[in-house]
């Protein structure tokens, strides 16, 4: 069983399709967080019922089970979990950093720019009147100050994965299965966890668990269930059904943000509510509609990952924690450059761009930096490789 498994996961490790994806989400994540940004029309929630959002989640659970799942069939639970554990505190510390300087940055620019509203649009109201308080709610993830809440989802789910990925290595139907039943029970019994000062979370964890588990179950299902899936690819009926829910998704979605459609868009946001919190049953078909039609298009061994115009996004993808940091604060610098500056096409245009390349050089400059880490074992390899191997007092025999 484990070797079948172990060379599945191998099989679909180095797929270039997850850097572009993760790269297209942390980029529309960005422009998506800068506040009447007209840049962000142009992003995916506009034109049907997901988002990046969705997009990083699912993602996220795919290359995660990828990377941990053949860990744990060669280490073990303990050591993977361990590993996860390990990446679980440097997104954890990755958020507290945020956190402090964040909050701190937007009060000193409302401060200094004579724009309180800032404090509330940013959600971050708390640390005015109670400064002590917000900052130990933030440690503990019940704070939700605006840009950070995807964050926060991730290490939950984070949390959770030896779990998860214990389950998929062993029965990955079963764990789906509990997955979905958590998902409903959350709808049914309205569960989310609470946050500070008041409210619950942007993204319900129970609800979100079930992209994030649905990526970790693709990556570990067995080569016939993969059969299974490239063969319903294949039927014509399935693919312009999948084709059809997109082009509802964008009536309903452009429909209603529309002026001259103003009672449909009424009765499109009654049957159709943006439950972007408790991930809406609508929502997870959207998506999986997408990446039904996106796998069949785009298969990974697709020419067009070795174009130059895409090398930037899927660098993004490839380091994509240090991009969405850098994306968080670049987002406040955005907005905080259009309400001060002219509000002009021009300059919405400006600022996503400068944000987006911003965020690519630190994506190179981190991709660069891993590589200078290794640089000094290899030059050791080649000089035990030139002057010969040791003895046994350890010193280099000369031949």
């Amino acid at each position: 069983m484990h070797p079948s498994i172990k060379a599945e996961l191998a099989a679909r490790d180095g797929d270039p399709r997850l850097r572009l994806l993760l790269g297209i989400a942390a980029w529309f994540l960005f422009v998506d967080h800068v506040p009447h940004n007209v840049v962000s029309l142009l992003t995916l929630r506009n034109f049907g019922f997901s988002g990046a959002t969705d997009l990083f989640v699912f993602v996220g659970g795919y290359t995660a089970a990828l990377l941990y799942g053949r860990m744990m069939l060669e280490r073990g639970l303990v050591v993977t979990a361990t590993r996860i554990f390990k990446r679980l505190w440097q997104l954890y510390v990755a958020y507290v950093v945020l956190f402090v300087i964040y909050i701190d940055l937007i009060g000193y620019v409302a401060r200094k720019s004579r724009a309180p509203e800032l404090i509330g649009e940013f959600n971050v109201s708390g640390i005015v009147d109670h400064t002590v308080r917000t900052l130990i709610h933030g440690l503990l993830l019940q704070a939700k100050p605006l840009n950070l809440d995807v964050l926060q989802l991730f290490i939950v789910l984070m949390a959770i994965f030896p779990i998860v990925m214990f389950g998929m290595m062993r029965r990955p139907n079963l764990t789906l299965a509990g997955s979905v039943g958590l998902y409903a029970a959350a709808h049914h019994f309205d569960w989310n966890l609470s946050s500070f000062p008041d409210g619950r979370w942007y993204f319900n964890p129970f609800s979100w668990q079930l992209l994030f588990v649905l990526g970790a179950w693709f990556a570990s299902i067995g080569a016939q269930q993969m059969r299974a899936v490239k063969n319903l690819q294949n039927i014509v009926a399935l693919r312009v059904a999948a084709w059809l829910l997109l082009a509802f998704a964008l009536v309903v979605t452009v429909g209603g943000k529309l002026p001259q459609t103003v009672i449909a868009a009424d009765f499109l946001r009654d049957v159709f509510p943006n439950d972007k919190e408790s991930l809406a049953p609508y929502r997870v078909l959207h998506f999986l509609a997408l990446a039904f039609l996106f796998t069949y298009l785009v298969p990974r061994n697709w020419h067009g990952f070795g174009w130059q115009a895409l090398q930037p996004v899927m660098k993004c993808g490839e380091e994509w924690l240090p991009v969405f940091c850098a994306g968080v604060f670049l987002s406040f610098a955005a907005h905080l450059v259009l309400i001060t500056g002219p509000d002009s096409l021009a300059m919405h245009i400006l600022v996503s761009t400068a944000g987006i390349s911003m965020m690519t050089a630190v994506a190179y400059y981190v991709s660069w930096s891993k590589r200078q880490d290794y640089k000094p074992a290899l030059r050791t390899q080649l000089r035990e490789a030139e002057i010969g191997p040791r003895d046994e007092r350890g010193l280099a025999s000369r031949v």
